[in-house]
């Protein structure tokens, strides 16, 4: 596996070794020491399967008293998978990082404690899977609103099809300070 660093600390890009034949391919998803061995240590204990049209767009979530870290990644379709750092007192707090994931990159997206995540499907349909660090808890699931101009991510598509839940999201900024992760270095 090759293990990049993104431009926010903590968020990182992961490339397995693709073995392709005349058969089709063979590929290790995951691999516990080595991502231990990278820094990254966390328990999964759920893994989520979703299935999504062009042009949806799913986010920006997050839980703050069971916080989850994500693994994800793609295996039909293409998104455009995002990372926003709503930790306060982050020194990258507000800053983002988007990675194209997709069944012919093979690429897969970790995502610590402390972010909101979201994606938008830039192909026909998408399968998107990803492992969670903690259980959903529905009482406990959060959003910032997707087009938070102060945040100003590029979704690189017109006019989303969004949930009625990710359209009610407040802007980052309204977001009553303890309701947000505390950035612990």
């Amino acid at each position: 596996m090759q293990i990049s660093e993104t431009s926010l600390p903590g968020v990182v890009v992961i490339k397995p070794r693709v073995f392709d034949d005349p058969r089709g391919f063979f590929m290790e998803t995951y691999r516990q020491n080595v991502l231990a061995d990278a820094g990254i240590r966390e328990m999964f204990v759920q893994d989520n399967h979703s299935r999504s049209s062009r042009g949806v767009l799913r986010g920006l979530h997050y839980q703050l008293r069971s916080p989850q870290a994500k693994l994800c990644r793609v295996v039909q379709g293409e998104v455009l998978d995002i990372a926003v750092d709503i930790r306060a007192g982050s020194p990258n707090f507000g800053k983002w990082v988007s990675v194209v994931l997709s069944g012919e990159n093979h690429a897969q997206l970790y995502i610590p404690k402390g972010f909101a995540h979201g994606f938008v499907v830039r192909s026909e349909t998408a399968d998107f899977l990803y492992k969670c660090s903690d259980y959903f808890q529905a009482n406990d699931d959060r959003g910032v609103l997707w087009n938070d101009p102060q945040i100003g991510i590029d979704w690189q598509t017109p006019g989303p099809i969004l949930s009625d839940k990710d359209k009610r999201y407040l802007p980052l900024a309204q977001v009553a300070p303890e309701q947000l992760p505390r950035y612990q270095p």
